[in-house]
Order: C-alpha cells, then sequence, then structure tokens
C-alpha cells in the first residue's frame, strides 16, 4: 500500500498473537520436557531423562515397549476414524453437492448435519451408552429379533464404540472441507466428461476426486490430527481400560508428572506434524487454497 503501514507493521499485531497464544506455549512445554522430575514440585533443569523413559525398552524389537504398543493402537483408532470419516463425509458431500440442485435445499441439509455439534461432545458420547450397553436397545433388539442368544459385550466400553464415538463426533471435520472443494468443481466439467461418455463412475474417479483432493487431505489433517490427541471418547467410550496416547498425558497430569507429560506431548507433537507433512505432499494447500 503506497498510502498506508508496511506490510510489515500491518502483520505484526497478528504476529504478536500468535508467537503469544501459540509459539511460547510449545516452547514451554519443550522447556519442561527437559526438566528433572519430582513428586510435586516443578524443579528447572535439564535433563533427557524424560524421554530416556518414554523409550524405555524400545530398543528390543522382539517384543514393542509400552510406549510403541500406545502409539500403534492410536494410530489404528485414527486410520479407521479417517477411513470411516472420509466414506461417509465424501459421500454426503457428494450427495450435498451434485444432487441437490435448490441452494436453499443444500443450505436446509448442511445444516441439519450441524446439530449434533449443538451439543456437548460428553453429551453426544454418552448417548451411546443407552443404545449400545449389556440392557440396552441394540442388545435388547437383537435378542428380541433371535439373532443372538445373549447381549453382545463388545458393542460398549470396546475399540468398537471408541471408533464408532470418533466417527459420530468427527466426520463433520470431514465433510466440510470436501464440500466446499466440490462446490467450487465447474459443471462444465462434468458435462464435458458426460459427452465423452465417461460412465458416471469414471466421472467421479478421474473428475471429482481428484478436484476434491484439497478438502480430502484439508479433512484428513483434521479427523487425524485430533484423534490422535483425543482422551475424553477414549475415556468414556473405551470404560477407561483403552490405552491411548493422549490419555496416558492426562494421567500424568493429573499425578503432577509435568515434566514428563510434557515429554510425551512433544513426542506425539513430533508425530502428528510427520503425518501432516506427508499428507500435504500429496497437494500444495498453499497453492490450491
Amino acid at each position: 500500500m503506497k498510502n498506508g503501514a508496511p506490510a510489515w507493521l500491518q502483520a505484526l499485531p497478528f504476529a504478536a498473537v500468535f508467537a503469544f497464544f501459540f509459539v511460547a506455549p510449545l516452547l514451554l512445554i519443550a522447556a519442561v520436557s527437559l526438566w528433572p522430575t519430582s513428586d510435586y514440585d516443578l524443579v528447572p533443569g535439564f535433563t533427557g531423562a524424560n524421554y530416556a523413559s518414554i523409550f524405555e525398552g524400545c530398543a528390543n524389537l522382539a517384543e514393542p515397549c509400552v510406549t510403541l504398543k500406545t502409539y500403534v493402537s492410536t494410530l489404528r483408532f485414527s486410520l479407521l476414524t479417517w477411513a470411516a470419516s472420509l466414506l461417509l463425509g465424501f459421500t454426503i458431500a457428494y450427495f450435498l453437492a451434485f444432487h441437490v440442485r435448490s441452494a436453499r435445499m443444500q443450505t436446509l441439509l448442511f445444516v441439519l448435519c450441524t446439530i449434533p455439534f449443538w451439543t456437548s461432545n460428553v453429551i453426544r458420547m454418552v448417548s451411546w451408552v443407552p443404545l449400545l450397553g449389556r440392557n440396552g436397545l441394540v442388545n435388547q433388539a437383537l435378542v428380541g429379533s433371535g439373532l443372538v442368544e445373549q447381549p453382545v459385550e463388545w458393542l460398549l466400553f470396546s475399540e468398537f464404540s471408541v471408533v464408532l464415538a470418533f466417527v459420530h463426533l468427527y466426520t463433520m471435520f470431514m465433510l466440510v472441507p470436501i464440500f466446499n472443494s466440490m462446490m467450487r468443481i465447474d459443471p462444465a466439467l462434468l458435462e464435458a466428461a458426460d459427452d465423452c461418455g465417461a460412465s458416471a463412475w469414471q466421472t467421479l474417479w478421474n473428475v471429482i476426486v481428484p478436484l476434491s483432493r484439497t478438502g480430502i487431505v484439508i479433512g484428513s489433517i483434521f479427523v487425524i490430527t485430533i484423534v490422535m490427541g483425543d482422551f475424553v471418547t477414549v475415556g468414556v467410550m473405551g470404560g477407561q481400560q483403552i490405552a491411548s496416547v493422549g490419555k496416558i498425558i492426562q494421567v500424568q497430569t493429573s499425578y503432577l508428572q509435568f515434566p514428563l507429560a510434557a515429554a510425551n506431548a512433544v513426542v506425539l507433537l513430533a508425530v502428528v506434524l510427520m503425518i501432516i507433512v506427508a499428507l500435504t505432499r500429496i497437494v500444495d494447500l498453499r497453492k490450491e487454497l
């Protein structure tokens, strides 16, 4: 701007807010992760004992260590949730974008998809208990119809219920960016594909999916990163019996083991950043957005 303030000066307030609320807390967590672990006090210092404790026993490839098992379990939850939410989110977004012609109806149906977000995450999780419990509606229906002789135990407080709750909670984070990408697709491209004799499946795979990959990548980043750090859903739907990285950090914090929890948080952040870098290799988000 010729008559305004320099660009760097205009960006300075936003940079200050970003540094204070994002960069500074991360640096503080990294610093605390190097402090010695004590029972009740935070004692400044410098030690790598916290990281050594995290990876203790991981050198033995014959038997995976606790940390490795926990990360594998957390990654499994993330991948299962990602696959289910991608399937649901893409299908719903495709229907809204290409099969609902009225903009008013699109808006109405989209708002209906957001209704579950009008309540707390905990309330939405707890709502599954009377459905999936041993004496819940699902088991009553299965036993009453004769499909099973006794209630199914794995419906609740299991890995199945954890993944189900994750999909319920976070599919919207996948749906929104995919729907936004699909709405930006030029209808003339679909008409051209149809004129060239492409089937509906060929148009979907060769036109819609490639042009929607920006939304797919953004939604994948949202879902995977949120699930990786989630501990409330794992605790509630897993009956406090399933371990995850976020759950370990929460337990360590509750026992005032802040340096150890901070070290785990740094390792988790590093893993999540590697996942994000891998996903952004698929599409250049800065160029596409």
